[in-house]
């Protein structure tokens, strides 16, 4: 067996030991699926769904459960969850890629009521998982994102404010020593927290969905990578579904698809996660509440506290791979393993000795405008959902209830929606540069951040780095 066709099946080792790749840890730990049968030749469907990860999944389920007698078909290239699905930090929060801009395009109202949508989507996935009976380790602890410098703690006030001018009313500001009392980050300042968040076992999610989503009576072929999405078709290797709407749900794999090179950057990002802790180290730390936890770092970092008293840290690492290209089994480099371990520490210097003993990595989805959209061409059928920048598992829940409705609407089975009206709905944004100019820009920004972060860390100033606007509006952020 490869060495890649070893860490696919469940991991290769290096590092010290460590678990690298096969995936993620999430499938080491709950199990790979088997794998569903492929297409076997030309099909037809009322729906097809390009992608089986959330956001396929999720709206093969809303477009069901709304009209059962339609024939939906899911084809998947690898299995249900190998992508981004399978392999994020397991954070189940209200964030959305491109509020900020919606509200300049549209008016504040506009992105209030995509952010009050958000709010509400982490509740439904939570009560949808209850009720289809998926048992995905879902904690609700809110979000809790921290300042470990002056500069970070100027931008975490302000943001702050910024989202309770969004309507969010009940987040809280916290000094350093209520931080503490909640959790024990060296050289926290302050933090701020939401209820609208959970931590949870993204791969338990997927693979729940699924299960539930053919339960339904839709069909999933996985093993079946799509080449090529045009209206009314879906090509694979193995056959062409056929289908009045054909629903583009592939983040950060879209690159892969003929024509499709420079319209979703796939942003690579990577992650680690400890061997489980014991109770007096859990006890030196706190973290009882069992919060998802970020910080205001330009190059920030995301971790959550896995049921079986792990902690799962992630952060950018080789932020992009020339030409779009993207890997297979999730290894990750030395230096990056390095450097989220670096973070663990820094953050936790108590846990110098905790072993790593997990290491992967995977793509997310980045439109060059930075928004997450959905879209339904109603001349065409097509449809697509996505680019939602790192924030895609509650995302992707309201981006397919809001492409369900817009199927919904086009066919003449229901009129239009709150959620048709979001102001994500249609949105259109240019392509990446072409090679070497888009490798050359993503290095470069996130080479510009970190160099940002330690400057504030050395200056020790209130005000953020110039270098991390300039970055900013290099990358279209703002």
């Amino acid at each position: 067996m490869s060495s890649s066709a070893s860490s696919a099946a469940g991991g290769g080792t290096g590092n010290g030991g460590i678990v690298n790749g096969g995936i993620s840890f999430w499938f080491a730990d709950d199990g790979l699926p088997a794998v569903r049968e492929p297409l076997t030749g030309d099909a037809t469907a009322d729906v097809v769904i390009v992608g089986g990860g959330y956001t396929g999944l999720w709206t093969a389920y809303y477009l069901k459960k709304a009209a059962p007698f339609l024939r939906i078909t899911v084809l998947e290239q690898k299995f249900c969850g190998y992508g981004a699905s399978g392999r994020n930090g397991g954070w189940l929060y209200n964030g959305v890629a491109g509020r900020d801009r919606y509200a300049k395009l549209h008016g504040h109202e506009a992105a209030v009521r995509l952010q009050r949508a958000m709010n509400d989507t982490v509740d439904e996935v939570v009560r949808v998982a209850a009720e289809e009976g998926v048992e995905a380790d879902v904690h609700r602890g809110g979000v809790l994102e921290v300042a470990r410098t002056p500069a970070q703690l100027a931008r975490l006030k302000a943001f702050c404010e910024q989202e309770r001018a969004y309507g969010e009313k009940d987040r809280e500001l916290f000094g350093a020593r209520q931080t503490a009392e909640r959790i024990r980050v060296a050289d926290a300042v302050g933090s701020t927290w939401t209820p609208h968040g959970a931590r949870l076992n993204p791969a338990k999610l997927v693979k729940g969905l699924a299960a539930a989503v053919e339960a339904l009576g839709v069909t999933v072929h996985e093993a079946t990578p799509v080449t090529e999405i045009r209206p009314k078709h879906a090509v694979t290797p193995y056959g062409t579904v056929r289908a009045p709407y054909v629903l583009r749900c592939t983040e950060g794999f879209t690159a892969s698809l003929k024509g499709m090179r420079r319209t979703w950057l796939p942003m690579n990002s990577s992650m680690i996660a400890t061997e489980p802790l014991s109770d007096e180290q859990w006890e030196s730390i706190g973290w009882a509440g069992r919060e998802t936890l970020g910080d205001m770092a330009h190059a920030y970092m995301y971790a959550q506290r896995t049921a079986d008293g792990r902690i799962a840290l992630g952060g950018r690492g080789v932020p992009y791979r020339f030409g779009s290209r993207t890997d297979n089994d999730g290894r990750t480099g030395r230096e990056t393993v390095e450097a989220l371990r670096d973070i663990l520490v820094a953050f936790f210097p108590a846990l110098a000795g905790v072993r790593v003993e997990h290491a992967w990595s995977g793509v997310l989805g980045v439109p060059r405008d930075w928004c997450a959209t959905v879209t339904l061409d109603r001349t065409t059928g097509l449809g697509w959902a996505g680019g939602y920048v790192g924030s895609g598992v509650a995302t992707s829940n309201l981006a397919a209830r809001t492409l369900t409705d817009l199927v919904q609407q086009d066919s003449g089975q229901a009129g239009p929606t709150e959620l048709t009206a979001l102001p994500w709905v249609g949105h259109k944004v240019r392509k990446w540069e072409p090679e070497p100019l888009r490798w050359l820009g993503v290095q470069g920004m996130y080479a510009t951040y970190r160099t940002a972060d330690r400057r504030e860390v050395r200056t020790h100033s209130a005000e953020s780095s110039r270098l991390a606007r300039i970055a900013d509006r290099v990358a279209g952020r703002h």
